[in-house]
């Protein structure tokens, strides 16, 4: 079986991730560009400012996704460079850089997915409380309507939000992303919903446009298994679940929240300061989504926790890998014997990832899905000059072969997009792990280097994935 014709084969990446020109043509000043200059926030004090210099190098890398034989890129519009407060003037410099990104990459025959949020907010919203703030819905909302009536003429695909479960849940539980606040889960769940609800406000008015193209949201997929067929411990999959997925999906696809979470943030005091005017709204914007998109790294195995004593939320045991308790102390997520894992003890499973999707087909039914982000974080080894990523040709392999099962049994998968198209700046962690098809030499100008995985995935592209 070949992979679909209308089966898109990309790559992806993140304004602040990429584009350096942190103070440059009137861009105004974002949450990150001052949380990673906080002393200890970021590895080695590793910062955006300059990044890969995607934004005086869009012409050169455009050119080798091209030549790689993408078919979509999909990167992120940094809000600050188009609306400097966020909320005032647009900035014409900023409108005139992504519409070269976009007219560069519809040269080369390349379809532009365009992601409003990941998570680079201007910093006088975040002063002013961020996504805990109300006001942050409507900014976004003019926002995301100066972005569909500029770009949405060529920009036929569009995401809302990157991962709101990451930038709500480090920012407001675990402390390791702006605002840095840690364990307020009444400002978590407000934080959250004020999301959705921006969501919601932005779908309605890019369908009022009638642009004749198609808008959904991403979400982290991080499906949760028992690691054993004991009760509790079924019980705290099935939480985990209830809390890291479906909080996130229910409200986009069914409109309303589930009341396995609701029953319980009331007997805390959490549940959001929300009006019936935005539950409604959540209700009206349901059928309008046209996809969900997924983050997909590696699964959660669960076990119920017995005490989280001791245990300080900070950045290095905020970056994914097992060992932590839910931030309600009912699971914690554990490593198996019978797993395997990357450096960074991120567990590899293909499977978790095809029983996860089988899973959100049985909740939600036939919702048309892209995989917006998958693919390995490693130190890639250089050896006779050739970057040998073979564990990333290896992981993307194994992932794209799942991929083909889930369409073969009718899951509707439309797109895949490998994480990342090139070396870029991870958000806590700097440059200690490469992603990318294409390498960045630090050392030497930023110099761009094609790795075996970018010739690898060059021929899968080519004959649509048929020797997998």
């Amino acid at each position: 079986m070949k992979f679909p014709k209308d089966f898109l084969f990309g790559a992806a990446s993140a304004s602040y991730q990429v584009e350096g020109a942190w103070n440059e043509d009137g861009k105004g000043i974002s949450n990150w560009d001052i949380f990673s200059k906080i002393p200890g926030k970021t590895f080695e004090g590793t910062n955006g400012d300059v990044a890969v210099d995607h934004y005086h190098r869009y012409k050169e890398d455009v050119k080798l996704m091209a030549e790689m034989g993408l078919e979509s890129y999909r990167f992120s519009i940094s809000w600050p460079r188009i609306i400097p407060d966020g909320d005032g003037k647009v900035n014409e410099k900023g409108i005139e850089f992504y519409n070269n990104l976009i007219n560069e990459c519809l040269k080369y025959g390349i379809v532009p997915f365009v992601t409003l949020y990941h998570w680079d907010l201007p910093q006088t919203l975040e002063e002013a409380g961020g996504w805990t703030n109300k006001k942050t819905i409507d900014a976004f909302a003019k926002y995301a309507e100066v972005c569909f009536r500029a770009f949405g003429d060529r920009v036929k695909h569009w995401i809302t939000f990157n991962e709101t479960i990451v930038f709500c849940g480090h920012g407001y539980l675990a402390g390791a992303h702006p605002p840095g606040i840690v364990n307020d889960a009444k400002k978590y769940f407000q934080a959250t919903h004020n999301v959705f609800v921006a969501h919601a406000k932005a779908v309605s008015k890019y369908k009022s446009l009638k642009q004749y193209g198609e808008i959904g949201i991403t979400h982290v997929f991080n499906p949760a298994f028992s690691v054993d067929d004991k009760e509790e411990n079924i019980f705290a999959a099935k939480h985990a679940n209830y809390y890291d997925t479906f909080w996130f999906y229910d409200p986009i696809l069914k409109g309303e929240y589930p009341e396995y979470v609701l029953d319980q943030l009331k007997e805390h005091g959490w549940t959001p300061d929300w009006t019936n005017e935005e539950l409604d709204l959540l209700k009206a914007s349901a059928d309008k989504n046209d996809f969900i998109g997924l983050n997909y790294y590696q699964p959660k195995r669960v076990m119920k926790v017995e005490s989280t004593e001791g245990f300080e939320a900070n950045r290095e045991n905020s970056t994914g890998a097992p060992g932590n308790p839910s931030f309600d102390g009912v699971y914690k997520t554990v490593m198996m014997k019978d797993k395997v894992y990357t450096k960074w003890g991120w567990e590899i499973s293909p499977e978790g990832f095809l029983d996860g999707l089988r899973m959100l087909k049985e909740r939600y039914g036939d919702v048309k899905l892209y995989i917006t982000e998958n693919g390995l974080g490693d130190e890639d080894p250089i050896i006779e000059d050739v970057i040998a990523d073979v564990p990333r040709i290896n992981f993307i392999k194994e992932h794209l072969k799942v991929i083909k099962k889930a369409i073969q049994e009718g899951i509707n998968l439309k797109g895949y997009y490998a994480w990342s198209v090139i070396d870029l700046l991870s958000w806590l962690n700097g440059y200690k792990k490469q992603y990318g098809f294409i390498y960045v030499d630090h050392k030497n100008n930023l110099e761009r280097k094609k790795k075996l995985s970018f010739y690898w995935y060059k021929n899968i592209i080519e004959t649509r994935g048929e020797e997998l």
